[in-house]
């Protein structure tokens, strides 16, 4: 394929994103966003005299000394917040049986989450990763500023095909405004990145989006030549064998034990992505509304 059929065809879907996006945005996901994400926190407002029901723990002492009488401080929400998406780029995202990757799915939930952070008047940023910091785009406002983004979740080469998940981290926690909403999304086909998501997540609000691909189940089909994207070493899998299918089995549980355990450890929000095997009108708004509604529920980190 030429360039300018390549870029023809990124275009259209970066179109039936938005399309699919803003029908999502308007309709089942309305709401939810702004009432999940309050604010990044709270500012100081003014002081007020003291009235009957007010909460004494927001008593001004030194004001109360210095009138005679009890005062208050007030505070308001800091309404506007900053969203920054970290994308895994590595070569493990971009395969798999589903009838998109795993980067197609993610690039249609990151559409769906930053047109509703426009739709806020919240900035949006990204910052994409393979072995390292691949590209960062500071957050900005406006549906333009999205689409962009959008279009780099879809057309950004990686520099590398294998994962680090850490330095992506450790970038946000130093280079993103303090209290911003940080989505982590990757397959989470890495190691070493437990430190580097402490740190993230006492400067950020991290959520956690796992992306599930058809590949974590064993296939219904008997020999089968496979190959690491990240890797590229080969091999022949004979998935009619119940031991090979029972020893891989296990492998992917003990694999998502370990990254649910983590999350869990460091107080970190996972939304789980799968990625299907054929065509679903509502695979991209389902994980969404589950994890709103969860986090409503729970009431909003702040």
């Amino acid at each position: 394929m030429d360039r300018d059929a390549e870029l023809t065809e990124l275009l259209e879907e970066v179109r039936r994103i938005d399309v699919l996006s803003k029908r999502l945005v308007n309709g089942v996901l309305a709401g939810g966003y702004s009432s999940v994400f309050r604010g990044a926190g709270i500012e100081f407002d003014r002081v007020r005299e003291y009235a009957d029901g007010d909460d004494p723990r927001k008593i001004d002492w030194n004001v109360t000394a210095r009138k005679g009488r009890p005062f208050v401080k007030e505070y308001v929400d800091e309404r506007e917040l900053t969203v920054v998406f970290a994308l895994d780029l590595s070569a493990s995202m971009t395969g798999g049986f589903g009838v998109w990757s795993a980067r197609q799915m993610a690039a249609r939930v990151c559409a769906c989450l930053a047109l509703a952070a426009a739709r806020n008047d919240d900035k949006v940023g990204l910052i994409a990763f393979s072995d390292g910091v691949d590209r960062f785009v500071p957050p900005k406002k406006g549906v333009g500023h999205v689409l962009r983004i959008v279009r780099d979740c879809l057309a950004l080469p990686g520099s590398s095909a294998r994962t680090a998940i850490a330095p992506a981290l450790e970038f946000a926690a130093n280079t993103v405004p303090r209290h911003s909403i940080v989505f982590l999304i990757s397959d989470f086909l890495d190691d070493g990145w437990d430190r580097a998501l402490g740190l993230c997540a006492r400067r950020h609000d991290v959520v956690a989006i796992r992306m599930l691909t058809p590949e974590l189940v064993p296939a219904n089909v008997g020999l089968l030549r496979v190959r690491d994207p990240e890797t590229g070493t080969e091999s022949v899998v004979d998935w009619r064998s119940e031991r090979v299918r029972d020893a891989y089995t296990r492998r992917v549980d003990a694999w998502h034990a370990r990254v649910t355990e983590t999350l869990r450890r460091l107080r970190v929000d996972c939304m789980d992505v799968p990625v299907p095997r054929e065509r679903d009108k509502d695979a991209v708004a389902r994980p969404i509304v589950s994890f709103f509604r969860m986090r409503e529920r729970r009431g909003a980190k702040r």
